[in-house]
């Protein structure tokens, strides 16, 4: 267990000076496995829709199986959880690089996209869960609010910085040394980075002094207030996975498709910058209006992004975009912390983590597909749809929030 410390103590200190580098490199996986998945299928078998409907597998096997295993660690812990689904994913990832290069069928390969999605460990959601925790059970209670949305902006520019990284990560190494070692390596980081994540004694924490509280109903998370939530978060996923995808045509179309990575990055800058510095936001400036405020910044970004016709107007306008995302993202993970039913904190967690794959990988492959029939500038409509339903969805939470 957690060495005690006074209430007085930051959060650093209860956690453990190892506990955020591990955190944050074992997410990263997470984060490289649909654009990963995606370039190993189009290297492999030289078929762009082939490659999008697999990490739209990944995508789908993430939705539907990530918030059972938030639930299990609900129920079980997430240590006795987290270190056979960690374990299995990296298995798993590794036996994908082998059976795309093989004669084997396509069929085994969507199965296997599956079960890597599946199987993908959910590790910003658990790690949200545990500085929650820490928080509420080991801070001095006048510290807590501060300290929460501090922590929430942390947790978000992480989330923001690793979905930058992670694509970048598999553009690199694929265009350095071959398309498999990107996957190759999600499945090494895997293995050693979120073993060592879920054996970290914050991992006994997190339900272990939870244990006594009774679990609120299940149908309590189909409430409207942590649904709308749900959807917002969804769209950034949405926008996340069609700005890639667009800039990568965009890109190509300029004969620099390799680059398309380096500028994504850019729009992690600002967006890192932003989600970080949430935290000293007035309390009068409330996180469902920042969410409204921020969105309508992501909205004029993408509208600007689609008529872009040059490179540089590109660069320019993914920083601007970046400003958008980081404070959206914190909002929407505050509100839903903050909304979770007794006792399935992991499994309100996982399932937003599980609807940012699930919007990148979708429109990936939908995108993907727009752009070889229909043109770049048609694929680079699809980041302002996203956008919009971040922005609608941020109405709807202010109206709800209202009326409740």
């Amino acid at each position: 267990m957690l060495q005690a410390r006074s209430a007085d103590a930051s959060l650093i200190a209860h956690a453990g000076r190892s506990y955020f580098p591990i955190a944050f490199i074992a997410r990263l996986p997470f984060a490289m496995m649909v654009v990963g998945v995606l370039t190993l299928v189009v290297a492999s078998r030289d078929s762009v829709a082939l490659g999008g409907i697999n990490s739209a597998f990944v995508g789908i096997g993430s939705a539907i199986v990530g918030p059972m295993v938030g639930a299990a660690a609900d129920r079980f812990g997430q240590r006795t959880v987290l270190v056979p689904v960690g374990l299995a994913n990296a298995v798993l990832l590794g036996v994908f690089v082998l059976v795309v290069q093989s004669t084997a069928p396509d069929l085994a390969v969507l199965a296997l996209s599956f079960f890597v999605g599946a199987s993908a460990p959910q590790v910003a959601p658990m790690s949200r869960t545990r500085l929650v925790a820490i928080i509420r059970q080991r801070m001095a209670a006048g510290r807590q609010e501060k300290v929460l949305s501090g922590t929430m902006a942390y947790e978000s520019a992480a989330d923001e910085t690793v979905f930058i990284i992670g694509p970048f990560l598999v553009g690199l190494l694929a265009s350095a040394i071959a398309p498999w070692v990107a996957v190759a390596g999600a499945s090494v980081l895997t293995f050693v980075f979120v073993t060592a994540f879920a054996l970290h004694p914050t991992g006994r924490l997190a339900v272990g002094e939870q244990a006594e509280v009774t679990q609120a109903p299940a149908r309590q998370l189909l409430r409207p207030r942590l649904v709308v939530v749900v959807v917002g978060i969804l769209g950034i996923g949405f926008f996340f996975g069609s700005t890639l995808t667009s800039l990568t045509a965009f890109m190509e179309t300029h004969g620099e498709s390799s680059q398309a990575g380096l500028l994504y990055g850019l729009m992690g800058i600002g967006s890192a910058g932003l989600a970080l510095g949430s935290a000293a936001f007035p309390r009068a400036f409330g996180i469902g209006w920042r969410w409204l405020v921020f969105g309508v910044v992501l909205l004029g970004g993408a509208i600007a992004f689609a008529s872009a016709d040059s490179v540089l107007a590109v660069g320019i306008i993914l920083a601007v975009m970046g400003i958008g995302i980081g404070p959206t993202l914190v909002a929407q993970y505050s509100l839903g912390s903050d909304r979770s039913p007794v006792g399935r904190s992991a499994t309100t967690m996982t399932i937003l983590g599980s609807a940012v794959i699930v919007g990148q990988s979708l429109t990936s492959a939908v995108v993907g597909e727009v752009a070889e029939s229909s043109g770049t500038q048609a694929a680079m409509l699809f980041p302002a749809i996203s956008a919009g339903i971040v922005v609608l969805a941020a109405v709807v939470n202010l109206v709800l929030s209202r009326r409740d």
